[in-house]
């Protein structure tokens, strides 16, 4: 059995199939998905419903990013976001023309269902974007932090690794778990196409919104798999990319 994380998708179903082909999924793997499964490119909503069919026949957990709370908040009451339709919203409104209310209350339901981050039995946390407690996850006092926070990555890109584990001045933060995979702050910024590494943080998000390729990898091996560019894949959208 395999255990693969998988990041933010954004509405890029032809990505996530490819993907999903390049891993050769099987019925006794798992995968875990660290969010923003919509927002960006044509098929946001197309990207639920595989996903939940998906889910039936293979073991999967879904973690919840900050689109994705944007968008159970417009399925459930229409309050649309302005921050959130200027940022792939729209797209993702449009992507639920044709589906039924049924469906919608569907796709509500699952994004409802869905935690805010997962710790598995070898202390291994994947979580969207991160956290702000020094205890951790279990102790955020504001939840938002678990899909907006930046800070987590940005304190593992500058640590100096000449720190051991057992000094007082290594971050708490990473002490609570042997690993740490996140998504919502895109490689590319930092002009690197693949997921990166620091300290004991993945961050798996490589831009597949804007100019990227949707990535997984195989969290005991560390082989890494991708998908496509998204804008060869999607070649008349301009997805996230404001040009």
């Amino acid at each position: 059995m395999r255990t693969f994380a998988i990041g933010d998708i954004h509405g890029g179903l032809k990505a996530l199939i490819q993907l999903l082909n390049k891993m050769e999924i099987k019925d006794e793997d798992t995968l875990i998905f660290v969010g923003d499964y919509v927002d960006g490119w044509s098929e946001s909503a197309q990207v639920i419903q595989f996903l939940i069919e998906l889910s039936q026949k293979i073991n999967c957990i879904f973690i919840k990013g900050n689109h994705d709370v944007w968008c159970e908040d417009w399925l459930r009451d229409d309050d649309v976001n302005p921050i959130w339709y200027m940022h792939g919203g729209k797209e993702t409104m449009d992507s639920y023309v044709g589906f039924s209310e049924d469906k919608k209350k569907e796709h509500l339901k699952f994004f409802e269902n869905m935690p805010l981050y997962y710790i598995d039995d070898k202390k291994r946390l994947f979580v969207h974007a991160g956290f702000t407690s020094m205890h951790g996850v279990e102790k955020e006092v504001f939840k938002a932090s678990l899909y907006f926070d930046r800070t987590l990555w940005e304190m593992a890109l500058t640590m100096d690794e000449s720190i051991e584990k057992d000094s007082a001045i290594y971050p708490n933060r990473l002490k609570h778990y042997s690993e740490i995979y996140i998504g919502h702050t895109p490689t590319i910024n930092f002009k690197v196409d693949e997921p990166m590494h620091a300290a004991n943080v993945w961050n798996i998000d490589t831009g597949a919104a804007f100019t990227g390729k949707l990535s997984g990898i195989n969290i005991t091996t560390k082989a890494i798999f991708q998908s496509d560019n998204l804008p060869a894949l999607y070649p008349n959208e301009k997805g996230r990319n404001k040009v």
